[in-house]
Parts: structure tokens; C-alpha cells; sequence
């Protein structure tokens, strides 16, 4: 039985585990905290619509449904010309015949970021962004200011949405205590139309929705630094906030930039259209990486996001699958890159949907809440094995 080593317990990598096990590959699934987090859903944390547990799933219950073997421990280095992952625990892996990188992306660390909080940073944040809107919340008023970066080296590595769904839902929240007309909320970013990459349909109808909420916007102006209580632009203006959520954009995983590993120009993994790391001469190796860790290639719209991750993930295992059965049957990506999200607004959604022939914002009041909260549930019994995955999700 051959085996696989898969480094990250996120989309990609439960999802990579789950699908070798089933292929009947011995796995072992490295990740550096317990739990697999559903970040889509995290949204809700802060807003006290659900505990931080609801978006947790134990890693050993997934263990124990797929069968894999798991550590608990965070990757220090990666040699793949030696075939060699070393952890922090100083444990040193490498009898392995496969390795599946799947380990996500470091953030950019613009100047003062520590002043900021992120819903898309370590999972803990949501907390600290809950406690920071109950302190505001129990002062009566205040201003709170929300945004995203982007990594002008990679335009994939973008990840706006949950900043929107979080601005939404502490609109609707304020709404429902009395305290709206107390608060001033204002979204930012750096581009001159943040959400272009819905398209343009989707782009008209968020403008019509933040001024329908009140949402005051900041766009177009390079953001140079942030302060206790500001955030500084290149025109020396600021936008001043007893509140700052903000979410960096992505940048190549730290220990990837320390490796052998081929890489973009951001730090990414650079790969083939079936998610494998080529050599220096253009060769397969035994290394594919899938999800955030990886370098996304295509269209100028693409972004990375959890479902195309689950995508690049049992594409990978199946192209693993072809190699050691002699095939040749490989499946890539690139044909399956879209964006596809239900944009959460804690009364409503509106479902986003892009792919290379179309473009289209659906709004889906009420019933749109209660479709993500479904999907929520969906995710976290499909990957215990508890309902069946649906085709294509």
C-alpha cells in the first residue's frame, strides 16, 4: 500500500485525506491546530449568530470516519528534491511515496496590521472581533470600518467576501438592537472597485446595497499603514474607526518561500494544470499542491476559494490514482475555475455566481440566510461521512 503524506487540515487537505483513504492509499494528514475550521460560516461568529464551536469540526472525528493517521504539529521545513518534511516538533517525515501540499497561505503584513483584526486570520479572531463589537455595541455608538487588501503579485490571492458578509450582517445586527443610526460603517479597499471580479451586474447591485444600508465607501486610495485608531492612505488622508476589521490579502506560505519548491512570484506553488510539481526539466514529481497554498492560473477574475480547493483536491488524488494504475487519464483545475459564493447578510444572501461565459448576483431574501446556514450543516456531515457529499459540492 502506497503512502501519501498530505501537510494542512483545511478544505484541501481533509478533502485530499478523505478521497485517498476511500482509494485505499495509507495517509497520514499533518495540521497545526485540532480542528478543521469553516470559515465560511465564521461570519457569524462575531455577531453571536453562532458559538465558535458550531464552526469547528475535531480533526480526530474525521480521523476516525476517513481512517487516516493525523499529527498535530506545524511544518518547519520542506525539501521535496530530498523527499523530506521536517516539523516544528523536529520530527522528520519522509518515508513516504506521495506528497499533497495543502498547507493555505501566509498573509501580508502591511504596517500597523496588529491594529486590526481579520475574520479570514487565525480562527481565534472571530472572538476578539465579537468581544470589540460588544464593547461598542454596549457603549451605545461608534465607528466601525471594514476592508481587504490585494497582493498586486497575485490578483488570486484576494479573499473580499467574507468582508462584506461580516459588514452586512453587523449592519443587521445593529439594526435589530436599535443602535444602527448610532453607528457609522464604512468599507475600504485599495482597488477602485472591490468586487469587480463578480462581475459587473454584481459590482451595480453592491453599490446599490451599501448605499441602501448606509454603508459609507472608501476605494481607490493605497492604503500606507494603520494606527490604534485610523487607517492612513497615500493622500495622508485617514478614515478614523474605534473598530478596524480588516483582511489581508494572501502571500506564499512562509515555509514554501524557505523551500526548493518552484514558486511564483508571490511565493506560491507553482504547479500543472493537474495540481503536480514539476522539476527543473518539466517532469512529474511526487508533490502536488492544492488550495490556497498553490499558484492559481487562468483567468484574470480567478480567486481562490474553499470549493475550487475541494476541486484541486480529488483531482489530485485521482491523478495519483491514474499514475500508479498506468493511466493516463488526468483531470486539471483550470476548466473548473468560477466563483461561486452565497454572500450572506444576516436577514438575506444574494448568491454570486462568475465563471468564464457569465456572470450574475441573485438576491435571495430571507430564504438566502437560511441556505448558507444549510450549507453550513451540509459541510460539516458530508465530511464526516454522516450524509453523502453531493455531486459537484
Amino acid at each position: 500500500m502506497k503512502k501519501v503524506l498530505v501537510l494542512g487540515g483545511g478544505f484541501a487537505g481533509v478533502d485530499a485525506a478523505a478521497h485517498l483513504r476511500k482509494k485505499g492509499y495509507d495517509v497520514t494528514l499533518v495540521s497545526d491546530r485540532e480542528y478543521f475550521y469553516i470559515y465560511p460560516t465564521s461570519i457569524w461568529v462575531p455577531t453571536r449568530n453562532v458559538e465558535f464551536k458550531d464552526v469547528c469540526v475535531d480533526l480526530k472525528e474525521l480521523q476516525q470516519a476517513h481512517g487516516f493517521e493525523l499529527i498535530i504539529d506545524a511544518v518547519s521545513s520542506i525539501s521535496y528534491k530530498e523527499n523530506k518534511v521536517t516539523l516544528q516538533s523536529s520530527k522528520v517525515l519522509d518515508d513516504y511515496d506521495y506528497l499533497i501540499l495543502a498547507m493555505g497561505a501566509s498573509k501580508m503584513k502591511p504596517q500597523g496590521v496588529e491594529n486590526t483584526l481579520s475574520i479570514c486570520g487565525a480562527p481565534e479572531q472571530s472572538l476578539l472581533i465579537r468581544e470589540k463589537l460588544d464593547a461598542l455595541i454596549e457603549k451605545g455608538s461608534g465607528k466601525i470600518a471594514m476592508g481587504f487588501g490585494g497582493n498586486p503579485k497575485d490578483t488570486s490571492a484576494v479573499r473580499g467576501g467574507p468582508g462584506f458578509e461580516l459588514m452586512f450582517n453587523v449592519h443587521n445586527l445593529l439594526k435589530q438592537k436599535g443602535l444602527r443610526q448610532n453607528f457609522e460603517l464604512t468599507f475600504f479597499a485599495p482597488m477602485p472597485e472591490p468586487g469587480k471580479r463578480m462581475g459587473p451586474k454584481a459590482l451595480k447591485m453592491m453599490d446599490t446595497f451599501f448605499t441602501k444600508l448606509d454603508i459609507k465607501k472608501q476605494f481607490g486610495k493605497k492604503i500606507t499603514h494603520f494606527e490604534a485608531d485610523s487607517i492612513v492612505f497615500e493622500d495622508e488622508s485617514k478614515l478614523e474607526a474605534d473598530f478596524i476589521m480588516f483582511i489581508p490579502a494572501g502571500n506564499g506560505h512562509d515555509v514554501v518561500k524557505n523551500s526548493d519548491l518552484p514558486q511564483n512570484e508571490a511565493g506560491f506553488v507553482k504547479t500543472d494544470d493537474y495540481s503536480c510539481v514539476l522539476d527543473e526539466n518539466g517532469e512529474m514529481t511526487n508533490v502536488y499542491a492544492v488550495g490556497d497554498v498553490a499558484a492559481l492560473e487562468g483567468y484574470e477574475w480567478r480567486a481562490k476559494q474553499g470549493h475550487i480547493a475541494e476541486v484541486m483536491a480529488k483531482n489530485a488524488v485521482h491523478n495519483i490514482d491514474q499514475r500508479d494504475n498506468g493511466g493516463f487519464d488526468f483531470k486539471g483545475y483550470n476548466e473548473h475555475l468560477n466563483i461561486l459564493c452565497v454572500m450572506d447578510s444576516g436577514d438575506g444572501a444574494a448568491f454570486v455566481y462568475r465563471d468564464e461565459k457569465r456572470a450574475f448576483m441573485i438576491p435571495m431574501p430571507f430564504i438566502g440566510h437560511w441556505l448558507k446556514k444549510g450549507w453550513g450543516f451540509y459541510c460539516r456531515n458530508s465530511k464526516l461521512g454522516k450524509i453523502p457529499r453531493i455531486p459537484g459540492m
